[in-house]
């Protein structure tokens, strides 16, 4: 497959509320299948909201809890569906992302490698200790998380590993706009790959903090293909992959590296 539909679920998370998010993920769901999407892809704690101090009771295993019901939602839709959530590993909660397939269940797990510091969310959850990229039916996917934007050292990573496209579920809050952007941008640009960043949206109300959306796809010359808002939404659009290869073959910049 050469090409992609993929559909971006820009939503208002409800803070320590899985019941409420889980209800509209169904329905967000159901909706990407009906546009014809071959993936659907959620903000960053989806399931939960910004509740680290919560995490332990909103966290399931990857074969349980509400991770088991997604596998079930991407079967009887046939879709990939991709956003993070709190994942209880161990002795630990994470914030991941499962990779699930309509076919294979959970086909693997991107735990959040940067947490954010300025948010407790490392005094609450644990850090994730290595890249996922993998071979999906579209092309070769790499993963992030919201914070991981600022460390491009992961993405370059990623773009050694051939992948063409990183997904990245984020719930970045105002007033750092300008700082997402560029960053989300800088990272299709220097390497040469598709972005898809999905970004929360809403008021926190506990903290008050402002969640602005901005959900995107930027292709492998830096330019916007979709670029949401700062209210809900949700954006269905088809990508070439072919243009990463074209890409990077017009302006081989990664051969060209030297350090």
């Amino acid at each position: 497959m050469s090409t992609l539909t993929v559909s971006l679920v820009q939503m208002d998370v409800r803070r320590g509320n899985p019941r409420v998010n889980w209800g509209r993920a169904q329905e967000h769901v159901a909706e990407a299948a009906r546009r014809g999407a071959d993936v659907v892809v959620f903000p960053e704690l989806w399931d939960g909201g910004v509740a680290y101090e919560k995490g332990k009771d909103l966290a399931s295993s990857l074969s349980g809890g509400l991770f088991a019901q997604v596998v079930a939602l991407a079967r009887q839709h046939n879709i990939h569906v991709l956003g993070s959530m709190y994942e209880k590993r161990g002795v630990g909660i994470y914030n991941s992302t499962a990779v699930i397939s309509p076919r294979n269940g959970v086909m693997g797990a991107y735990r959040k490698i940067h947490l954010f510091p300025l948010m407790n969310e490392n005094k609450w959850l644990q850090p994730g200790e290595a890249p996922l990229a993998i071979d999906l039916p579209w092309g070769r996917t790499g993963f992030a998380i919201c914070y991981d934007l600022r460390f491009p050292e992961l993405f370059r990573r990623y773009a050694n590993d051939g992948a063409q496209i990183v997904i990245v579920p984020a719930a970045w809050p105002h007033p750092r706009l300008d700082a997402y952007r560029t960053l989300v941008r800088a990272r299709a640009i220097e390497n040469q790959c598709y972005m898809v960043a999905v970004n929360r949206v809403g008021v926190d109300e506990e903290d008050g903090t402002h969640y602005f959306g901005h959900s995107c796809v930027i292709d492998p010359w830096g330019e916007t293909v979709v670029e949401g808002g700062e209210i809900e939404g949700h954006f269905t659009l088809t990508v070439d992959l072919d243009t990463v290869a074209k890409a990077r073959r017009e302006l081989p910049a990664l051969q060209d590296r030297r350090l």
